[in-house]
């Protein structure tokens, strides 16, 4: 029987790009499914063949170099909170006339868990991170990476946002630390999930979800030379610093070198490029990672798992709190060695790519995650848990 889901996310691509093959499989199913999204993302949602309910949500611009610290941390709380306003009474009466079946929303879209509330039709919580449930939260993990964030920002912003679900009329939670949904698909591997033996059948960890961004073609300039891809993800990507450290680390190296630099980099600030470098503000990263022997990356979660999925080991460089606890995690499972974003130089660049290439441990490990990988169900497994949940 026909379904209607509605999707609600954050327009980043680390958000939606796993949520893309499971709309698919849903859409192949004979369901219906609509996604709110901002602008940013919406062209992408349309290849699927979804109806887009475009929202006007816009993610903050991150100014160049700007670490992610108690400033930048409230300055995307207030976003958060800006956002609610703006785009749940659009939401609400687009589907007040339109009911859906349920909603699936992204952990950290607030908005999707009101909507479904209001409406009172089921809640799936979709995660493209570290899940959380009474027994563990992403809090605890981005405490374990060190990161110093104050306790009373954290009060502050809770306090707020109860005070607009109120408003609605709904109960509202902080992306951090609200409590489980009655299903929660999990965008990666069981043996990934911090404290995973204390998750129940409420989470299904489908492990990474590519869909056809696997399949694109694309070939490096040298198909005997070892492939290095470098990339900080899509949002603290603005470091012409870091880049220009990559050239001094590999220029004069048998690498070839795929570098990813962003949308908003300037690219007068890197200087010259050497010979050995293909730099663009963005690749195709499923299909470069194909061909990949080592991964320089931010270790946002998305790309970790891509990396995991094409079994090419993880060099970490995060650049906020959420990444250095992937890449912690990264470490402990033997996927990979994670650098001190704060003291690194190009030496410690090349050392880390040289060693972790030549880990036979390190490859003996991949194996065996990819493995896990290949065995989670992926899109299939996640619609039909959503089948199952509705029936």
């Amino acid at each position: 029987m026909e379904k209607h889901f509605v999707f609600v996310s954050m327009p980043a691509t680390g958000h939606v790009n796993p949520t893309l093959p499971l709309v698919t499989e849903l859409l192949r199913r004979g369901h219906r499914v609509s996604y709110a999204v901002g602008h940013e993302m919406a062209s992408t949602v349309e290849t699927t063949g979804a109806e887009v309910v475009e929202l006007p949500t816009e993610m903050p611009k991150i100014p160049q170099q700007d670490q992610f610290g108690p400033q930048r941390l409230a300055g995307l709380m207030r976003f958060m909170l800006d956002d609610i306003q703006a785009s749940f009474p659009m939401l609400e009466k687009r589907f007040h006339a339109d009911k859906p079946d349920a909603v699936c929303f992204d952990v950290m879209t607030t908005i999707g868990r009101m909507l479904a509330e209001k409406l009172g039709v089921p809640e799936i919580a979709l995660v493209p991170n570290f899940a959380s449930n009474e027994n563990f939260s992403l809090r605890d993990a981005l405490s374990d990476s060190n990161a110093e964030f104050p306790v009373e920002v954290f009060a502050e912003f809770g306090r707020r946002i109860q005070q607009l679900g109120a408003e609605f009329g709904v109960h509202a939670y902080p992306p951090v630390g609200a409590p489980p949904a009655g299903l929660n698909l999990v965008f990666l591997p069981r043996e990934f999930q911090l404290s995973a033996d204390t998750f129940d059948q409420r989470f299904r960890f489908l492990g990474p979800l590519l869909g056809d961004r696997a399949e694109v073609p694309w070939q490096p300039r040298d198909p005997h030379a070892p492939l290095l891809f470098i990339s900080l993800g899509t949002a603290f990507n603005n470091r012409p610093d870091f880049y220009r450290m990559c050239f001094a680390a590999f220029a004069d190296s048998p690498w070839q070198v795929a570098m990813s630099t962003g949308q908003h980099l300037d690219a007068s600030e890197l200087g010259p490029v050497p010979a050995n470098f293909d730099v663009r503000p963005s690749f195709p990263q499923p299909a470069v990672l194909r061909h990949a022997a080592v991964f320089l990356s931010h270790t946002g979660m998305n790309s970790t798992m891509e990396s995991l999925h094409a079994g090419v080991p993880l060099v970490a460089v995060p650049q906020m709190p959420e990444q250095a606890a992937n890449a912690a995690r990264v470490e402990e499972l033997g996927l990979g060695r994670r650098l001190n974003s704060g003291t690194l130089t190009a030496a410690d660049l090349r050392a880390a790519v040289d060693e972790v290439a030549a880990d036979e441990q390190v490859r003996a490990h991949l194996d065996g995650m990819r493995q896990i990988i290949h065995d989670c169900g992926g899109a299939v497994a996640g619609a039909d848990a959503l089948e199952e949940h509705l029936s």
